[in-house]
């Protein structure tokens, strides 16, 4: 079977499918800065407006007095640089060409375990993106069932301090957490009260669990840590950003073997771009 008859197109579109299904952190970051990726080492520009100065002013009278003059601000731009500053590949290596072609469920696999092999790194950087942040860090603090809305009312507080928009933000809990929140309701498991936590019953979607105090709950196993506690960590869609790109995909013959070579590169940056709207807090399970 020749080379060129080879379908690369059809490749990417199997790698790239099930590729966003599998980012967490993705879904909590924005991609509005994305731009055009070419190489490892390019960089993605972020304008910025700074604050705008609002000043007194009195309208001019018929009795002797003078308006007040309009001072005239010159516009203020911030850049930020998202650095694209990762890079990511896999290769593999199947033995007949012919029978993976005439096996789609085949290829589809490898493609597929190709795909969550490089999303679940991007997954774990963005996650330590976030909680290593030092921004808004709460006190430590050992949860249990009857504590955890607590702690996160406060992590509500502070976002709301920091004059974070209500709509956007998301929770992600490691499973300990999930479990406190589910035993949070009022009276305990089986209550007919009405709980404070609203679970997620339906098919999960890119992790969401439930809602509470205004968060989107997720679920990851890929939340930050120390070397002894988990890093509980609410965030608001804009805080970060998240720029990636499938930039190369092929096919080889391997010299000196009598099979074909599949290899991907994938380059991205992860930045923190609105520290206000990211909370912290480690937190040990009780």
């Amino acid at each position: 079977m020749a080379l060129n008859e080879f379908t690369p197109t059809i490749w990417a579109a199997n790698l790239l499918q099930p590729f966003y299904k599998a980012l967490v952190w993705g879904s909590v970051a924005n991609r509005d800065y994305e731009g055009d990726i070419r190489s490892y080492g390019d960089s993605v520009k972020i304008n910025e407006i700074g604050d705008i100065t609002v000043n007194d002013y009195s309208k001019f009278l018929n009795t002797g007095s003078t308006s007040t003059a309009l001072t005239w601000q010159a516009l203020n731009s911030a850049q930020k640089m998202l650095q694209i500053d990762k890079a990511k590949a896999f290769s593999f290596a199947i033995d007949s060409i012919d029978n993976a072609q005439n096996h789609p469920k085949v290829m589809a696999g490898a493609m597929n375990r190709a795909a969550y092999a490089i999303a679940n790194v991007i997954d774990q950087d963005i996650a330590t993106a976030c909680g290593a942040f030092s921004g808004n860090i709460l006190t430590a603090q050992t949860v249990t069932s009857a504590t955890v809305l607590s702690l996160i009312a406060q992590m509500g507080r502070t976002l709301d301090e920091s004059n974070v928009p209500q709509d956007g933000r998301f929770l992600i809990v490691p499973p300990f957490i999930h479990q406190d929140l589910i035993e949070s309701f009022s009276g305990g498991i089986g209550s007919t009260a009405v709980p404070k936590y609203t679970t997620n019953d339906g098919v999960l979607y890119n992790g969401v669990v439930g809602q509470v105090y205004g968060f989107t709950v997720l679920l990851s196993n890929n939340y930050p840590t120390t070397s002894t506690t988990a890093i509980l960590t609410a965030v608001h869609r804009d805080a970060v950003t998240y720029a990636g790109q499938l930039t190369e995909i092929e096919a080889l013959r391997r010299e000196s073997y009598f099979d074909y070579g599949v290899k991907g590169l994938y380059l991205y940056g992860v930045k923190v771009v609105r520290p206000s709207g990211i909370v912290t807090c480690a937190v040990t399970e009780g």
